[in-house]
């Protein structure tokens, strides 16, 4: 069999760039995705090391851009296998002072530029089921801390990643049939993104081991986009230093049932049990 092929968005720094070197030497075939020439930079540092790689420089969140991205890994490398989903940028402010701009631009790029590869990925994948091919596909899209348990002044931010959840465990219900499955990150590492508003938390040691050095995460990377991850769909892995976990999201808890319509008077006495019962939240990052 040859080699699988995968797409890595924002790959030009970071985590994206940490993934696509990585998925590099693990024997993958790499298309190299950023908004500019750092796509080809990636690319070129992976050929160097002897594996094969092309840039492709996009705007992930346009519809056609995302489309001919898809293309260009079957022109490329003549299959598709996987796609890495991890464009993303941030423009923190208090929800008070943000900016319909700043809201718009997050949520575009962060949400909007998961689903714009993942629809045609998928329809890629789809067509290829029903043509009668064996499909072993994966999607790993990434969220984030602050989407799974809110971040004080990020709300645009927290929002868009907790919509790459809910969309991650819907495609991997719907696209289970032809193949693929679908599964998140929450990574916390030293990136452009974080190395700033978190520059204590995210400096590098003098020595010894480089906990919030984003090429901790790439390790899981690789293997949700292997072969092997194929049991494993819907699932969210958070990602830190030395540590893998599994975050479990909204589930139900204690209920009451009248048996009629509640009477607002009655409603207060009622949501105390229930609270009473309920585990507290997490609390929000920053509160």
């Amino acid at each position: 069999m040859s080699a699988r092929s995968v797409i890595v968005t924002g790959a030009g720094q970071g985590l994206g760039r940490a993934h696509a070197l990585a998925l590099g030497r693990a024997g993958f075939d790499v298309v190299v995705n950023d908004v500019g020439d750092a796509a080809h930079a990636v690319a070129e540092e992976i050929r160097a090391a002897g594996g094969r790689a092309v840039g492709h420089p996009c705007d992930v969140a346009d519809w056609s851009a995302a489309e001919g991205l898809v293309g260009a890994a079957v022109d490329a490398f003549g299959r598709l296998d996987a796609l890495v989903n991890n464009a993303g940028i941030v423009r923190d402010r208090m929800l008070v002072g943000m900016s319909e701009a700043e809201w718009d631009d997050v949520v575009r790029v962060d949400l909007k530029g998961h689903f714009c590869p993942l629809r045609h990925a998928a329809a890629h994948w789809r067509e290829r089921s029903k043509a009668g091919e064996p499909v072993d596909a994966r999607i790993v899209n990434t969220s984030s801390g602050a989407g799974l348990m809110g971040s004080v002044g990020q709300g645009n931010y927290a929002a868009a990643k907790a919509g790459v959840v809910a969309l991650t465990q819907v495609a991997a219900v719907e696209l289970a049939r032809y193949g693929v499955t679908v599964n998140a990150l929450a990574p916390a590492a030293r990136t452009p993104m974080t190395e700033a508003v978190f520059a204590e938390t995210m400096a590098r040691p003098e020595s010894g081991f480089d906990a919030m050095d984003p090429a901790n995460v790439s390790p899981l990377v690789v293997w949700l986009a292997g072969e092997e991850s194929g049991f494993v769909t819907g699932r969210v892995f958070e990602v830190e230093a030395d540590r893998v976990g599994i975050c479990d999201g909204w589930r139900f808890g204690p209920r009451r049932s009248a048996g009629r319509r509640w009477r607002v008077g009655e409603l207060g006495p009622v949501v105390k049990d229930l609270l009473s019962e309920a585990e507290p939240p997490t609390p929000v990052y920053g509160a």
